[in-house]
């Protein structure tokens, strides 16, 4: 059984993090700005963020993920067999434990318009997926030891 490759674990972090963070940058700005809109004109969504560094604490919590998604398809591949495949099981499966439960509750109550729970899920699900698959794509085990 080779060691985990601690370096491509965080090349595979870095690069699907980013990967996520732009996924995020295309939901929330262009299929979902005119929404957020729409909705802070109608009184059902905050004009100010609660958190002003909120942006900030996004980008890392998606950072965060990712990492934890690339630990898990490192432990798994070796039951799963290492691919393309096992990723997209690992960032379906967390993705989908990520967005589905909240998105649903939120879409159920709250008052703005459900696209905007649906924008979210996607946000998660999908980037779940497409950082899994990239940062997996990176990984190589390490060598072995002599």
């Amino acid at each position: 059984m080779a060691d985990v490759n601690k370096k491509r674990v965080w090349l595979g972090t870095l690069v699907g993090g980013v990967v996520w963070a732009a996924w995020s940058f295309f939901i929330n700005t262009v299929l979902l700005g005119p929404r957020y809109t729409a909705a802070m004109n109608e009184g059902t969504l905050l004009k100010q963020a609660r958190y002003p560094f909120f942006l900030g604490y996004w980008i890392i919590t998606l950072f965060v993920l990712t990492y934890i998604l690339i630990w898990i398809y490192v432990s798994v591949r070796l039951t799963l067999g290492p691919g393309p495949l096992t990723a997209f099981r690992v960032g379906f499966l967390f993705g989908f434990a990520a967005a589905f439960p909240m998105s649903l509750s939120i879409a159920t109550w709250a008052t703005f318009s459900r696209v905007i729970a649906l924008g979210w899920a996607c946000d998660l699900w999908v980037g779940a997926i497409l950082a899994t698959l990239f940062g997996a794509w990176l990984y190589r085990d390490a060598p072995a030891a002599a």
